[in-house]
């Protein structure tokens, strides 16, 4: 197999028990050939295939799961464009101009998001603001630094204190920044309604089908399947998300555990504007409300992967989540419906990894690690198109794999 069998997920996310768009899937009983393989039919590979398909390229998607049944169920679905790693941080690490134009684009992602979700009429969906608490990685002065930095490269966020957020939110927390223009959505009903776009553009998924082996050539690839059937594709994408396809460098990203609880429905009990939460701290917690008025809240994450470990700690984990969000939001009530945990990626940067695999040529990897996935999955797709096409990306060298 190329990548690694994970346990990607224990315990019942919110999202499993809802309506979503069905999604017509294939068994893979004899060889094909095709423009494009998208290995991953999770939130990455959708978007990908999407934008591909919509553009008239021959796609076919192939997972040894099903649409969205992997580790996009587990998500949480907080799409910020703010990176884990704050800009005045990133700065240090990568330029003034290399952090500026990775900030920029991922607020352009969010923005291409949610005009595609528009378009496609995807349910469940809300632009929110978010409230980026003080921590342990920025206190208040920090906050303000890092307000003053966003703004310099035209990205407006405002700082509120103690009392600006008990007031306004109920929030209680010391200094936080307020930005706008993140969103939330259902990560398995936008996931397959992306899915059934690409289908009708022609694309075509099969299910239950592992990819085993790849053989990239200077024209070509050759995929071979669980069964002996082959693939053979002018590029391939490996849209595998925490499964690591052994063909990509391990010291590029770390896999680790996160954990996520959501209460019952309380539309009463909500802060005014239900911004979306997360805290400028490592580990650091995130609040999410839901269509339904459920909150979600996540974190607490863990450096390992072993997934029989992660999953023994859900009940201790799933209390420490709730007692954390009454303290932060005490109108709220706490009680748990559904509790899970996921593997979860990141960078040393926070950024993604996506690029063509070293010694790999025509097979490119889009790795969206870090608290970004789905915006970065959304970059993939832009710069994987352009590529397909036969250009060049702007900022594709912000993402490209580390030199060894």
């Amino acid at each position: 197999m190329i990548s690694q069998y994970r346990n990607l997920r224990t315990g019942v996310p919110v999202w499993k028990g809802r309506r979503a768009t069905p999604v017509e899937t294939e068994r893979l009983d004899r060889d094909l050939t095709t423009d494009v393989l998208v290995v991953g039919a999770g939130i990455t590979g959708a978007l990908t295939a999407q934008a591909l398909a919509a553009d008239g390229i021959k796609v076919v998607i192939a997972d040894r799961r099903g649409p969205a049944e992997g580790a996009t169920l587990a998500s949480t679905a907080l799409l910020q464009y703010e990176i884990d790693t704050p800009l005045t941080i990133l700065t240090r690490k990568i330029g003034a101009d290399k952090a500026a134009r990775a900030w920029r684009r991922s607020r352009l992602a969010v923005d291409s998001i949610a005009d595609l979700v528009a378009e496609l009429g995807i349910a469940d969906v809300a632009r929110r603001d978010t409230l980026y608490l003080a921590g342990n990685v920025l206190d208040a002065k920090g906050l303000e630094r890092e307000s003053v930095a966003r703004r310099t490269i035209g990205i407006d966020s405002y700082t509120l204190g103690r009392a600006a957020l008990s007031d306004k939110f109920g929030v209680r927390a010391n200094a936080a920044l307020q930005s706008h223009g993140s969103l939330t959505i259902d990560p398995r009903k936008t996931t397959r309604a992306l899915l059934a776009n690409a289908i009708e553009n022609k694309a075509r998924i099969f299910d239950r089908c592992d990819i085993v082996d790849v053989r990239a050539k200077p024209r070509s690839v050759v995929a071979t399947a669980h069964g002996g059937h082959r693939i053979t594709c002018r590029y391939l994408v490996m849209a595998t998300g925490y499964e690591m396809p052994k063909y990509v460098p391990q010291e590029a990203h770390q896999i680790i555990s996160t954990w996520a609880i959501a209460t019952h429905p309380q539309p009463g009990r909500l802060w005014s504007g239900q911004p979306m939460i997360w805290q400028a701290a490592d580990p650091y917690l995130y609040v999410r409300t839901t269509a339904e008025g459920r909150v979600i809240c996540g974190g607490e994450d863990e450096e390992f992967s072993d997934d029989e470990k992660r999953d023994k700690l859900i009940a201790r984990k799933s209390k420490t989540l709730a007692r954390k969000l009454k303290q932060l939001l005490p109108a709220l009530d706490t009680r748990i419906e559904f509790a899970w945990a996921g593997s979860f990626g990141q960078t040393k940067t926070g950024l993604p990894i996506i690029g063509e695999i070293p010694q790999m040529p025509n097979c490119w990897a889009a790795l969206g690690y870090g608290g970004n996935g789905t915006s970065y999955a959304r970059i993939a797709a832009e710069i994987i198109r352009n590529a397909v096409h036969g250009h060049n990306d702007a900022d594709g060298d912000l993402y490209t794999f580390p030199k060894a």
